[in-house]
């Protein structure tokens, strides 16, 4: 077998070369011409910038030489042609409906934290609830052999479940989960039934409870109602059904349900569970404009902001967990074990205690 033998260029001459080819710009520097100014063989400097040298026992001495050529050539890898070699994309993909909110933000910020952490580039995609877009969107991440799709606050993800089951993409559902991949939802039912608990503290017999916000047959909404209607009768309190305001989501829409409440009722009820942070703000423009409606009245959100603590209204909210709930998704990527259908459940945190009534440990 003919032996061949390499040479490294002395480092003055290399680094002559080295601004000669970066100062012309005629061509775009090759691994073939990273190995000739590093004096190796394609094959070695290949390894040494796909981070396998040590596996293909390639010398320190050698690594550290191709790098400082790499840097001094301003040589970076094709990024696409190494995915094909190694058959992966080192792409992450989220859906989430928005980031106007806490919520979402914060699914977004933990998601790009854990994707990093596993040397994967994070890319996510808003689709405003719109099922259109939710599917392009996907179609669009799968398209680029994303390595792992994580579907957040879709309302209907079987069909991106799908997509991703046939192209081979590991799809988790956060939020709004699918019988046809693993999911990961916030603890609806019981954070609903504790909320409406506190609310229910202190408040005269009669008095009557109001829910805000979400929408019909939607599984968070049904499953917060759930709770909020088992906290009421278990304190001997009826639901009043006209009280039930299942709006959506906007902030207008909650604020022109509540004030068609008022117009029909009279008044509002005494305490108020909103089903969301978007249903709050529009709570808190109603406030804004008409002050003497809200005498008295307490209020609890099954989502957090810290500005609602600075409104002069009595209000309790619960936190979810974002970085639980991303965590969960993770840590089901890491194992590979398919899971279809399978419901994890993450507890929300209190975030802002009503003064009223403060949080206590004889439960």
């Amino acid at each position: 077998m003919e032996m061949i033998a390499f040479h490294a260029a002395p480092a003055r001459e290399r680094q002559t070369e080295c601004k000669g080819m970066v100062k012309s710009g005629a061509k775009r520097v090759t691994i073939r011409d990273l190995a000739r100014i590093a004096g190796t063989s394609i094959s070695a400097a290949s390894f040494v910038m796909n981070d396998s040298w040590e596996r293909h026992r390639i010398s320190a001495e050698t690594a550290q030489r191709v790098r400082r050529a790499a840097d001094e050539l301003g040589y970076r890898p094709n990024a696409k042609a190494r995915a094909l070699r190694r058959g992966r994309s080192s792409l992450a993909g989220l859906i989430v409906p928005h980031h106007r909110n806490r919520f979402f933000a914060g699914l977004a910020e933990h998601f790009e934290a854990g994707a990093r952490s596993r040397g994967l580039v994070p890319i996510i995609g808003s689709t405003q609830r719109d099922p259109t877009v939710e599917t392009r969107v996907a179609e669009t991440l799968v398209a680029q052999e994303v390595e792992l799709l994580v579907v957040a606050g879709v309302g209907d993800p079987s069909r991106i479940n799908r997509l991703c089951r046939e192209r081979g993409v590991r799809c988790v559902n956060v939020d709004l989960p699918g019988p046809d991949s693993f999911s990961v939802v916030t603890d609806n039912r019981g954070g609903a039934f504790e909320l409406t608990r506190r609310l229910l503290r202190g408040l005269p017999e009669g008095a009557t409870v109001g829910f805000l916000g979400g929408q019909a047959d939607e599984y968070a909404t049904e499953l917060r109602l759930d709770g909020y209607r088992t906290a009421l009768k278990e304190s001997g309190h009826l639901s009043d059904g006209s009280s039930v305001l299942r709006c959506g989501y906007a902030p207008q829409a909650a604020r022109d349900a509540l004030d068609k409440l008022h117009n029909e009722a009279g008044a509002l009820p005494d305490a108020l569970l909103v089903n969301s942070i978007t249903a709050f703000e529009g709570l808190a423009t109603y406030w804004r404009d008409h002050p003497e409606r809200f005498a008295g009245l307490r209020v609890a959100c099954f989502d957090w902001d810290p500005f609602a603590a600075c409104l002069p209204i009595d209000t309790i909210m619960l936190r979810q967990d974002v970085e639980g709930l991303i965590d969960r998704c993770f840590e089901w990527f890491d194992t590979g074990i398919d899971r279809a259908g399978e419901i994890v459940m993450v507890p929300p945190q209190l975030a802002i205690e009503d003064p009223a009534t403060p949080n206590t440990t004889e439960e």
